[in-house]
């Protein structure tokens, strides 16, 4: 069984489509599929769909872009995150693309989802872009390897990879890594430890070559891992074994909830 860890089906792109997008993951191996919630306003579908389809898992939080949301405090997630499908705090982090005067807002938002996910026990998704010195400082004080979690659709340099493993983090490869000239990403592909390494679709975005430029979905993370073995001159079924050995040792409560 293969798992997609951070994918977004609550979208408007999946709105008419969802038994069709799941009977093609399962279709493809893709056991598992974690629902990323990036607003409270929207979290109530993210858990609807965690609840209709027994394969489907869910996450609580609020994207670090998100703008005109409501803002939400460690009470509103440690709430939320009690309901039984939730296995983690996030989508959470920095994105300094969008907001390039890196607003103290985004910061103390952050802080705010590192605090609720040690509260709970739960681990972290962590985004990150154009904000890695930050992002891992952060992670550093506010003790988020007490936790852990994933980097997710990570896109930095090894240099980062390894500050982020050293805080018990697991790097979450997408689509991405089957662009030609994503080079840093095919790097990282090449040296994370096996044992850290996770993949992941983040549709409807970034799908993976042959399907670039159309919408993506979780039955596509099946093209991740074989390029990953690819690369690494693995058997795609070492990569899958791997990889999902590493999603339930991370959430090792998903076991007995995809298995509901």
């Amino acid at each position: 069984m293969l798992v997609d860890s951070h994918c977004h089906l609550d979208f408007p792109e999946f709105s008419e489509t969802v038994p069709q997008v799941v009977e093609l993951m399962l279709g493809n191996g893709v056991g598992c599929a974690v629902c990323i919630g990036v607003t409270l306003e929207d979290s109530p579908r993210v858990l609807a769909l965690a609840e209709a389809w027994p394969s489907l898992l869910a996450s609580i939080g609020v994207h670090p872009a998100a703008t005109d949301v409501r803002e939400p405090t460690t009470a509103d997630l440690v709430r939320l995150a009690q309901h039984p499908r939730v296995i983690a705090v996030g989508e959470t982090g920095l994105d300094y693309y969008w907001h390039k005067d890196a607003p103290e807002w985004q910061r103390e938002r952050f802080r705010t989802h590192i605090r609720a996910a040690r509260q709970l026990g739960k681990p972290l998704v962590v985004h990150t872009r154009d904000a890695a010195a930050d992002t891992l400082r952060l992670l550093v004080e506010e003790s988020a390897a007490e936790v852990g979690g994933i980097m997710h659709c990570f896109t930095e340099t090894w240099q980062v990879a390894e500050a982020a493993l050293d805080q018990g983090f697991y790097i979450s490869l997408s689509g991405i890594v089957t662009f030609r000239k994503a080079l840093i990403v095919r790097e990282v592909a090449q040296r994370v430890p096996l044992d850290r390494l996770l993949v992941e679709t983040d549709s409807p975005y970034l799908a993976p070559v042959p399907f670039r430029g159309k919408t993506n979905q979780p039955g596509y993370v099946k093209y991740v891992a074989e390029e990953i073995a690819r690369l690494r001159g693995l058997s795609y079924h070492e990569v899958v074994d791997a990889t999902t050995e590493n999603f339930f040792r991370l959430f090792p409560e998903a076991l007995t909830k995809v298995a509901q």
